[in-house]
């Protein structure tokens, strides 16, 4: 899915940390398709990646349905209906533990290379 891999991308071009897909298509789960995670140590930087990502898929001809928290740059989400994604500053990434919800899904690890 073209749309995952610019996220991700956009997600490293910031130097995210602990990207990662959830693939939701074989959970029976409605909320969407996938999510993609990830984290950053600082309020400043969780707004870099967001807007990075909202950016780069925008150049695609996307824009995301919904968003919150790109305000408080704590957690924030991106609703691009069959994508969610998830920018977490780091200490509430480790406290809602949102991969172990979904722990049965398949799950992809993403490196910057």
């Amino acid at each position: 899915m073209k749309e995952l891999d610019v996220i991700v991308e956009a997600m490293l071009e910031k130097k995210a940390q602990g990207v990662c897909s959830i693939d939701l298509t074989g959970t029976g789960t409605s909320i969407t398709d996938y999510f993609v995670i990830c984290n950053a140590d600082s309020t400043t930087q969780v707004a870099a990646i967001a807007d990075n990502i909202i950016d780069s898929l925008a150049k695609e001809g996307r824009k995301p349905a919904r968003s919150q928290g790109l305000q408080n740059g704590f957690w924030a989400i991106l609703d691009y209906g069959d994508i969610v994604v998830h920018v977490f500053q780091t200490e509430y990434r480790e406290f809602y533990r949102l991969e172990e919800l979904w722990s049965k899904a398949p799950r992809k690890d993403y490196k910057d290379e």
